[in-house]
C-alpha cells in the first residue's frame, strides 16, 4: 500500500508533462519582472555582449488529485483483509528563471507536495492494534540546473525530504545532459540517493506486556527491549520507538534522438542499489503451520529496469506515445511494461488523450500467501507487492491552452484534466482523477 501512496502525486506530474505538444511562444506576454536592474554609472556605450540579468517566474505548475483502491490482500494482515485506501494529493512547483553570463539560463525549482491518505488496515499497524486509520506526508524540493545559451548543455544539483509518521526521508542528485554536434541528439545522466529512516512499529500481538510483582511498574516488551511505560499505575511515558536506516542509491542513463520532423526516440536504463532495513515490522506472515511473525527481507537489493520511448508525429493533429520497459531483480522478479497513448488535437488549444497501459510480473522468490509461508525459510513476505500478477492501467486526458488564457486569464495558460482506471489480477482495482494547472 506504501507504494500506491507514494506514486498518486508521481503519475499525475507525468501525465502533466508527457502531454505537452510543441507550440509557438507567446509573445504578447507582459515583461517579466526585474528584482535587479543594472544601473548605468557613465554614458559609455553597453559593449556587445553584456546581458541583462533578471530573476523572474518562468512557470508554475500545481497538480492535485483524488484516489481510491479496493482489494482483499493487505500485507499488514497477512496477505488477507481490505486494501480500502483513500488519498488525497496536492503539489505545487515554481520555476525561477534568470540568464547568467555567456547567455546561460539558470533555472531553480522549488516543490511542495502534500499527501493525506486513509487506509482501513492502517488500525493494525500501531503496537496497540488500534491505530489512526490515516496519515499524511509533506515532500519539499529543490534544484538548481544551469543550461549553456550555446552548446545547450546542462548541469544540475538538486535536494529533497519526504516525512510521514512512520518514514523519514532525505535525498539528493547531481544530474548533467549533453547534445550532439547537430542538437539532434542528447545524453543525460541522473545520480540520485536517498537516506531514509523506518520507524519499527510491531503489530500488537508481538507486545508483550509484563507487570513486575515488587515495583509495580508496567513494561513493554519489543524486538528492542524493555520500555517503562508506568510507575504503580501513577505515571505514563511515551516510549520512543528506535528506528533503522534504508539507503536508495540510483545511477539515470538516458539518450534521446530527433530521427526525422517525425519521429523521436529515446533509450532510458537505470541501477539501483538499496541496503539496509528493506522490510516492514507491521507487515505480518502466517506459516502453513498456523503460527505468524513479521515480514523478514534480505537487507539488500539490486534493481535493473531497461526502456524505450517513441514519440511519431502522425500528421499535424495526432502524436503517438509509445513505451516499453523490462525489469529484473535479484529477489527473482521479472517484469514487463508497455503502454501507448494517443494525442489528437481537437482544435489548435484542445486535445484530447486516451491511454492504456499493460504490466506483468513474476513473483519474487521470498513471496507466499496467507498460511502457505515454510518455517524453515530464511526470508518470506505475504506482500502482494512482490506477487505474480497481471495489470492493465487505462484511461484519458484532456486538455485545454487558449491563446488567451484558459477562461479568459492570461496568466492561466494550460489546464488538464486526466482519469485513469486499473485493474490487477489479484481482484485489486483503483481509480485516480488529476487536475493539472500550468501558469506563466
Amino acid at each position: 500500500m506504501k507504494k500506491i501512496f507514494l506514486s498518486v502525486i508521481g503519475f499525475s506530474m507525468i501525465c502533466r508533462f508527457s502531454t505537452h505538444a510543441q507550440t509557438k511562444a507567446d509573445t504578447s506576454r507582459t515583461k517579466p519582472f526585474t528584482l535587479y536592474q543594472p544601473v548605468k554609472i557613465n554614458s559609455d556605450p553597453e559593449p556587445k555582449d553584456y546581458s541583462p540579468r533578471s530573476l523572474r517566474i518562468d512557470e508554475i505548475n500545481f497538480v492535485s488529485s483524488y484516489y481510491w483502491q479496493q482489494g482483499d490482500h493487505s500485507a499488514i494482515t497477512g496477505g488477507i483483509g481490505t486494501e480500502k485506501v483513500t488519498d488525497i494529493s496536492n503539489g505545487l512547483d515554481l520555476k525561477l528563471a534568470w540568464t547568467g553570463d555567456y547567455e546561460n539560463k539558470n533555472t531553480i525549482s522549488l516543490g511542495l507536495g502534500y499527501d493525506h491518505h486513509t487506509s482501513a488496515s492502517s488500525a493494525y499497524v500501531t503496537t496497540t492494534g488500534l491505530g489512526k486509520q490515516g496519515g499524511t506526508r509533506i515532500y519539499p524540493s529543490l534544484d538548481w540546473t544551469t543550461e549553456d545559451g550555446k552548446t545547450g548543455n546542462s548541469f544540475g544539483i538538486g535536494a529533497y525530504y519526504s516525512g510521514e509518521y512512520n518514514y523519514k526521508s532525505l535525498g539528493g542528485d547531481i544530474h548533467f545532459s549533453k547534445k550532439t554536434a547537430d542538437k539532434n541528439g542528447e545524453f543525460s545522466f541522473k545520480l540520485q540517493g536517498y537516506l531514509d529512516h523506518v520507524t519499527l512499529i510491531y503489530p500488537s500481538e508481538f507486545i508483550q506486556v509484563i507487570t513486575p510483582v515488587s515495583t509495580g511498574a508496567t513494561y513493554i516488551t519489543t524486538a528492542s527491549g524493555n520500555v517503562v511505560l508506568s510507575n504503580g499505575g501513577s505515571s505514563v511515558s511515551k516510549p520512543s520507538l528506535p528506528t533503522k536506516p534504508r539507503d536508495t542509491y540510483t545511477a539515470s542513463f538516458g539518450y534521446s534522438q530527433i530521427v526525422n520532423s517525425r519521429l523521436q526516440v529515446m533509450f532510458l536504463a537505470d541501477v539501483v542499489t538499496q541496503n539496509g532495513y528493506l522490510s516492514l515490522p507491521f507487515h505480518r506472515v502466517y506459516f502453513s503451520n498456523g503460527k505468524d511473525t513479521i515480514e523478514k527481507l534480505p537487507s539488500s537489493r539490486f534493481k535493473l529496469p531497461i526502456g524505450f520511448r517513441a514519440n511519431y508525429f502522425l500528421g499535424d493533429n495526432i502524436i503517438l506515445r509509445s513505451y516499453y520497459r523490462y525489469y529484473l531483480d535479484n529477489w527473482g522478479t521479472r517484469a514487463n511494461t508497455a503502454s501507448l497513448e494517443v494525442a489528437y488535437k481537437v482544435s489548435p488549444f484542445f486535445s484530447i488523450s486516451p491511454f492504456y497501459r499493460y504490466y506483468t510480473q513474476s513473483a519474487a522468490r521470498y513471496f507466499a500467501p496467507y498460511e502457505a509461508a515454510s518455517p524453515t525459510q530464511n526470508y518470506f513476505t505475504s506482500n502482494y507487492e512482490y506477487a505474480k500478477f497481471t495489470s492493465q492501467f487505462f484511461g484519458v486526458g484532456f486538455r485545454i491552452a487558449p491563446p488567451a488564457g484558459v477562461f479568459g486569464w492570461q496568466g492561466l495558460h494550460e489546464l488538464e484534466i486526466r482519469y485513469g482506471h486499473y485493474t490487477q489480477s489479484t481482484d485489486l482495482v483503483s481509480d485516480v482523477i488529476s487536475l493539472n494547472l500550468g501558469f506563466k
